[in-house]
């Protein structure tokens, strides 16, 4: 194996870990996916702990759950690149509707987003709404944007509805926990759980 794969290959490994989101044989089985070509045996590669304390992922799991208070549905590492997540949240929303639960409008942040938050502490937060209304779009973007103010966050938008929010010097500390679920399923639970309260 050249250097150059054996770079890329521990790059991607410690993406994955640093990420939060995967557990150990998880990782392994995306490296298998992602390197499928060279036919490389995984099952003794070394995979570090995630070491992570939630400091700040806790802030952002407690933002998107009050946003869920106000019928806006958040995902956590919503598909890998903003297309998949805007097809995950359509998915999430066509099942929200054969529930007969409604929600106002979304807010997301895909795997490619948590890559720029790992590399350069700024996490990208897509928002909208499901009718593509511009009106309604925008009331939803300020309504994420105060309440990550509120959360303390330091956030930039420019209150357009093609731009992404972005919480700045966020530094992402996401810890592995094998008993939440993320993704749409995580966001589908909490958000119908918030709505059972009510």
């Amino acid at each position: 194996m050249n250097q150059d794969l054996v770079d890329e290959i521990d790059e991607m490994r410690d993406l994955l870990t640093k990420s939060g989101f995967f557990s150990k044989d998880e990782t392994i089985e995306i490296l298998e996916d992602q390197f499928i070509e060279y036919d490389i045996d995984f099952s003794g590669y070394d995979i570090p702990a995630n070491d992570f304390n939630n400091r700040n992922f806790s802030i952002l799991e407690d933002a998107f759950k009050r946003l869920a208070e106000k019928s806006i549905i958040c995902v956590h590492n919503c598909g890998y690149d903003f297309k998949e997540g805007v097809d995950d949240i359509y998915e999430l929303y066509v099942h929200l509707l054969n529930n007969d639960y409604s929600c106002e409008g979304f807010c997301f942040y895909s795997f490619e987003d948590v890559e720029q938050a790992i590399e350069e502490n700024i996490l990208k937060l897509t928002f909208g709404d499901f009718e593509r209304n511009e009106k309604k779009s925008l009331k939803i973007g300020k309504l994420v944007y105060q309440q990550f103010t509120d959360s303390n966050l330091e956030v930039e938008w420019d209150e357009t509805v093609n731009s992404p929010i972005k919480i700045i010097d966020f530094i992402w500390d996401k810890k592995y926990d094998k008993n939440k679920e993320y993704e749409i399923e995580g966001a589908y639970d909490i958000f119908t759980g918030v709505l059972n309260e009510k």
